[in-house]
């Protein structure tokens, strides 16, 4: 996955040797990158691991620069299970894992002629996290095809019933998406808490819903719940997620990635309100004429 230069990091981060950036990596099967081997022992992990394992390979440039404690933070563990992930790699510990990242990193870095960073390296925390958006949007912009959006588009125009799956903090995100589609006449549901009442409604699932599952990091368990029923009624699926390796995704006929890098003690999610604008605006580009009076009223209130 490419990264650009213009990633944004809080200035008081440093890179010196106490992260073990001196340290010279142990030699990987095959000398593959590092998210490469990572991706390819993913079933080997537990699942705290698993965790662990999905922050480094979707943010490798920050995973490069981090104490074990602060991925630990990040990827929702403790820094006992980023040491233990490090040495079933077959590391000594996490320094010579974050070497290998750092490795990696440097191998991804772009050409002369990227674009110039959008802040100075001096750069305050507020405009970080400006930066970090910028890069995010940049990012997923980059790592989707024109084929992959097209065909969630049409699934989402031709579905005869839709299902939105989003919980805690994607549960807002789920509720956009149906306040965006009601606008154009897809009657959608969602389901945005662990409530037995809204759990109720995907007993609807059927042959011809489509399900629409968020997730950040690791999947809710009702989010990966949902996904496998509707595989077993033979429903259609598309997963929106910042980690490539998704629990949803596996039960996914179709998936949107979104990149949710920052500084911030939260990740960001301007990339994942971007995807859900612009699915909704692929939908009402298809034929705007048949959307146009019901989008006039709209303005007009």
């Amino acid at each position: 996955m490419t990264k650009t230069a213009t990633k944004a990091r809080p200035t008081t981060r440093t890179r010196g040797s106490a992260n073990g950036a001196g340290r010279r990596a142990p030699v990987r099967p095959g000398g593959k990158a590092l998210s490469t081997y990572i991706t390819e022992r993913f079933d080997e992990f537990s699942r705290s691991q698993k965790d662990v394992a999905r922050y480094i390979v979707d943010h490798l440039d920050e995973a490069a620069f981090q104490t074990a404690e602060e991925l630990a933070r990040r990827a929702n563990t403790s820094s006992s299970t980023v040491v233990r992930f490090s040495q079933a790699l077959g590391f000594e510990g996490y320094p010579e894992l974050q070497q290998a990242a750092i490795e990696e990193y440097r191998s991804r870095a772009p050409g002369e002629d990227s674009a110039a960073p959008l802040f100075d390296f001096d750069h305050s925390e507020f405009e970080a996290s400006l930066a970090a958006d910028h890069t995010n949007v940049e990012e997923t912009v980059r790592n989707l095809t024109r084929e992959q959006v097209e065909a969630c588009v049409t699934a989402l125009a031709g579905a005869n019933r839709v299902m939105v799956v989003g919980i805690d903090q994607l549960a807002f995100f789920a509720s956009y998406l149906r306040h965006l589609l009601a606008l154009l006449d897809i009657r959608a549901e969602v389901v945005a808490s662990p409530r037995q009442d809204s759990i109720t409604r995907l007993s609807r699932v059927d042959e011809d819903s489509l399900v629409i599952a968020f997730s950040a990091g690791r999947a809710h368990p009702i989010v990966v719940r949902a996904m496998k029923l509707a595989k077993h009624r033979g429903a259609s699926t598309m997963a929106i997620t910042d980690a490539t390796l998704s629990d949803i995704g596996q039960h996914s006929d179709l998936t949107l990635y979104y990149s949710s890098n920052g500084p911030s003690f939260t990740r960001s999610n301007t990339s994942l309100l971007a995807i859900v604008q612009a699915l909704a605006h692929g939908v009402y580009a298809r034929d705007k004429g048949a959307y146009k009076e019901r989008i006039r009223a709209f303005k007009l209130k």
